[in-house]
């Protein structure tokens, strides 16, 4: 692992950018000056740009919002996001009308990926667990922490509910403050540890860093991915066999505990950056 100031000390390096969105482009209300001028400089440099994202939302959602946190749509190749993929899944998976399946679907009402998330999906959507085939887990119910969903993943697991997790983070940062706030990974990751099955396709799975850069011939030898998870960003970059960069401003913020982290889980990112950069 490199320590390194600025993107622009490994920009010659490499053609093809995969960036992250939240805590190293903005904190989901407002974009980073310091990532503006990086996209900016990596674009006037002729570099390829893909968002890879942890997010539950639909894919178009996520490029539709660009603007608003300040970025061009089209400064970027391409933006696939875990939910995209998710639905995707979803959609193919379960095609038929004559047998519906009861979906339990876990969402906050106050996010605009929660019911909408539901457009073209063929479940009956229920509100009791029990009467489910199918977890459908979005984004966490408001004002619930995660000690408060084992009694329903409980009833998930001794009926074998397969979760689609369509966000795999375990946390991320929450607008405007330092403070870190769990995703819906951290709920999936305890239905794995209870036994449950989890469905992921976001980061760490190959799958989607494969469907995001499909349509150019990639060189993986040069190309980099840019995250503040080591567990979803970097992990993701090694499955998939390419460079990494870990922004320090993000979900880990401590050199110390970063370092703890790489040597307990043997997860080593190539560089290291207190920021995105230039």
């Amino acid at each position: 692992m490199k320590k390194i100031n600025s993107i622009e000390e490994i920009i010659n390096d490499y053609d093809n950018f995969i960036i992250d969105q939240w805590g190293v482009m903005h904190d989901g209300t407002f974009g980073y000056d310091h990532a503006f001028n990086s996209i900016n400089i990596l674009n006037s440099n002729n570099k390829n740009l893909f968002i890879i994202s942890n997010s539950s939302k639909r894919s178009k959602t996520s490029i539709d919002r660009l603007p608003k946190l300040g970025f061009k749509k089209n400064s970027f190749l391409n933006t696939v996001t875990s939910g995209e993929m998710i639905w995707q899944l979803l959609k193919k998976k379960y095609l038929d009308d004559k047998n519906k399946k009861n979906c339990f679907h876990i969402f906050d009402e106050q996010k605009e990926d929660g019911l909408n998330f539901r457009d073209g999906l063929n479940f009956n959507f229920v509100e009791k667990v029990e009467e489910s085939d199918l977890i459908l887990a979005c984004t966490p119910f408001l004002r619930l922490q995660p000690i408060d969903y084992v009694p329903l993943l409980e009833v998930a697991y001794k009926k074998e509910i397969t979760m689609y997790c369509a966000n795999p983070d375990f946390e991320t940062v929450e607008n405007n403050s330092k403070k870190n706030v769990f995703c819906m990974g951290a709920i999936g990751e305890i239905y794995k540890k209870m036994g449950g099955k989890v469905i992921i396709k976001g980061k760490p799975d190959v799958a989607i860093y494969t469907e995001t850069t499909n349509q150019i011939n990639l060189e993986k030898k040069r190309t980099v991915a840019i995250g503040d998870s080591l567990f979803h960003d970097i992990q993701g970059a090694n499955n998939f066999e390419i460079d990494s960069v870990l922004v320090k401003s993000g979900i880990h913020k401590d050199l110390t505990q970063i370092n703890n982290l790489i040597k307990n889980h043997q997860i080593v990112p190539t560089y290291i950056i207190d920021k995105f950069s230039i």
